[in-house]
């Protein structure tokens, strides 16, 4: 019976010393020194031990007597070096009894206090012993070394989350403070837990460092990186989580600048120097890969369209060709682009650049007026642009401009040739994204049917088109892009055109990329490759490398073993970096709609579901859900009109409401 013993037991990681007021068997009731009484399981128990008191006696005297018992056994428990009993026992290997350890303290004669107090020390050391069973069992040096290991790494730990949580609290409130010496640890889980949240690695410790800050939202980690000048208010957090590599390393950058001072050698080439060849593209361009010329000879006509040779500076599997096979494509955002190549290298001597000798890939064909093909060849070359030329002032001086009129009517011929096969005219302007000096945001929408940008584009498809040719004619390897059938051909009829460009591509099968020539549908063509930026995208590279090998009198460096290696590694980075340029765009949109709530926006029911509408947003073409509210009744292709309730670009959530 444990009446009137005193019982001690742990709870919440501390000694409780109590006498048993009650035994009840499988419950014990017990008196606390605090004057507490409380319900305990046996097996609970740590020690019973004497003297035995009268339960019945006055609480007062219960009290005192307990207090003073325990003030006895802590007593006791200075006299014990737990170290020294540990040295003494450490090479034995057994299991001790509580008694024998505290005869090896106190001595043969020992009592319930000695007990007690060799426990408490035991207990609250934890370094030398461990308790299994009942018993103490010492623990080996090497445990004991990584339990002293283990406690400095908590101390350090407990620091670091006082110092890191002070100097956080201090940048939060716009206070003057020394980082700590582990500032670049805190950068970089505030980084993994902006980027991740609950799925941080170190999610607990980042959630005690802010807690230490005063800050219990994890979203504030992203404004405290923007605080501390890590992030740009608008940072891409995508390019973070995809391990997008924004710059180049030293290393990298060095072997560029070597390779920047080779010049062409004209040796094999055929000399187009006399051409008047121009390049087209958007006035931010500065990287060039493919150029234009053409010429009337009676009836006919001799277009030439030339592609930077990015194979005679980067050779295959060069440190840099392998930089850019990881890359996979360049990247081109607001306000940000992302190179495949060294801007040193992709802005200079890759670049197509005006004046300057380069060396090309050129496809030469003479052509009808009407766009028939006679004949074409395609010839490692030497050219010089003659004019760098902009969309804007070729659509300026196309009335003017013999030769751009020229590529005009040509350019639409081809285009007429394409849609009679069956292609496909599913364009819709690009939204361009403008930012002031004052960060005020901007829109603009830059329509794609325009005389300039239908040049460039019928004349790029037609190079892709005849280097697809020619690869399947000479059976060389290369990476086919394939499109099958639309699922359905819609007829445009009197639908709204925005719904109908939507409808439409839903319809379209997949693209896909393998070495096996089929038709692309979507272009109304029989066979199909990408060869034409080999600056910007690798499988362009890779594609003029096998042309290229072939006409220089060798062979095609990749087989399609290679082929479909590369691709398996190169076509999901790509899927990736257009996810990162759609969502991109969307942060954009919604960070404007946020700044116009005033405004209403027009917009055309693209689905109608059960509890809500997917429409699309006609001044950005994008697609967006909206809920379903009473007393409307909408349709597939109606235009409505709709305000905006909440746009936070930062968590991607954009609430509509319907006004008309």
């Amino acid at each position: 019976m444990s009446l009137g013993k005193i019982i001690e037991y742990i709870d919440k990681g501390k000694f409780v010393c109590s006498l048993c007021l009650q035994d009840r068997g499988t419950k014990l009731h017990l008196l606390t020194t605090l004057n507490r009484e409380v319900n305990l399981s046996p097996k609970r128990a740590i020690l019973i031990s004497e003297p035995t008191l009268d339960p019945l006696n006055p609480r007062e005297e219960l009290l005192e007597q307990l207090k003073k018992t325990e003030q006895t056994r802590e007593t006791l428990k200075t006299r014990i070096n737990v170290k020294e009993l540990w040295e003494l026992v450490c090479d034995e290997n057994e299991h001790y009894g509580h008694p024998y350890l505290a005869q090896l303290v106190f001595g043969e004669d020992i009592s319930g206090e000695h007990l007690s107090a060799l426990i408490r020390a035991l207990f609250e050391d934890r370094l030398y012993f461990k308790m299994k069973d009942g018993h103490f069992l010492a623990n080996s040096e090497e445990k004991v070394d990584l339990i002293l290991k283990q406690r400095e790494e908590e101390k350090q730990k407990k620091e670091r989350l006082e110092q890191g949580g002070a100097w956080l609290k201090a940048v939060r409130q716009g206070m003057s403070c020394s980082p700590p010496p582990f500032e670049k640890e805190i950068i970089d889980l505030l980084t993994d837990l902006a980027l991740y949240g609950g799925e941080s690695p170190q999610y607990k410790f980042a959630k005690d460092l802010l807690a230490r800050a005063g800050i219990a939202d994890m979203g504030e980690a992203r404004k405290l990186l923007i605080l501390l000048g890590v992030w740009e208010e608008d940072e891409n957090l995508a390019l973070h989580r995809l391990h997008i590599p924004a710059a180049f390393t030293a290393e990298q950058e060095q072997e560029a600048e070597r390779l920047s001072l080779i010049r062409p050698q004209p040796g094999g080439r055929k000399d187009l120097r006399d051409l008047q060849v121009m390049t087209i593209d958007g006035p931010l361009t500065q990287d060039f890969d493919d150029a234009l010329s053409l010429e009337r000879e009676g009836d006919i006509l001799r277009l030439g369209i030339h592609i930077a040779d990015v194979d005679e500076v980067i050779k295959a599997e060069s440190a840099l060709d392998l930089e850019a096979m990881e890359r996979a494509s360049s990247l081109y955002l607001p306000r940000r682009q992302i190179p495949m190549f060294p801007v040193s290298l992709s802005q200079d001597v890759l670049s197509l650049r005006q004046g300057c000798e380069r060396p090309a890939i050129s496809l030469l064909v003479t052509l009808k007026e009407t766009g028939d093909i006679l004949d074409y060849g395609f010839i490692p070359s030497i050219i010089r642009v003659q004019r760098q030329l902009t969309y804007d002032t070729v659509d300026e001086d196309i009335a003017h401009d013999e030769q751009l009129a020229l590529m005009h009517k040509l350019s639409g011929r081809l285009q007429a040739k394409r849609l009679d096969q069956g292609a496909l005219n599913l364009s819709l302007p690009e939204v361009q994204v403008r930012l002031g000096e004052k960060g005020d945001l901007t829109l603009q929408r830059f329509t794609q049917d325009t005389p300039s940008r239908n040049i460039v584009s019928e004349f790029m498809i037609l190079y892709n088109w005849l280097a697809a040719e020619y690869c399947r004619g000479k059976k060389i390897p290369v990476l086919f892009r394939r499109q099958s059938e639309p699922k359905e051909r819609l007829s445009r009829g009197e639908l709204n055109e925005l719904y109908y460009v939507f409808k439409q591509r839903r319809n379209l099968s997949p693209l896909q990329i393998d070495t096996q020539p089929r038709p692309h549908s979507g272009l109304g063509l029989d066979v199909y490759i990408h060869a034409t930026s080999p600056i910007r995208r690798y499988f362009d590279l890779m594609a003029q490398r096998q042309i290229k090998g072939c006409l220089m009198g060798g062979r095609a460096f990749y087989d399609e073993a290679q082929l479909e290696e590369i691709r398996m590694s190169v076509e999901p980075v790509l899927k990736g970096l257009q996810m990162v340029k759609r969502d991109r765009l969307r942060y954009w949109v919604l960070k404007y709609l946020n700044a116009h709530r005033d405004k209403k926006f027009k917009a055309v029911v693209l689905d109608e579901m059960r509890n809500k509408f997917r429409i699309i947003l006609a001044d950005f073409f994008m697609a967006v859900e909206m809920k379903r509210q009473e007393g409307y009744l909408l349709g597939p292709g109606q235009e409505i009109w709709v305000d905006v309730k909440k746009a936070d670009p930062i968590e991607n959530v954009l609430e509509l409401s319907l006004t008309g």
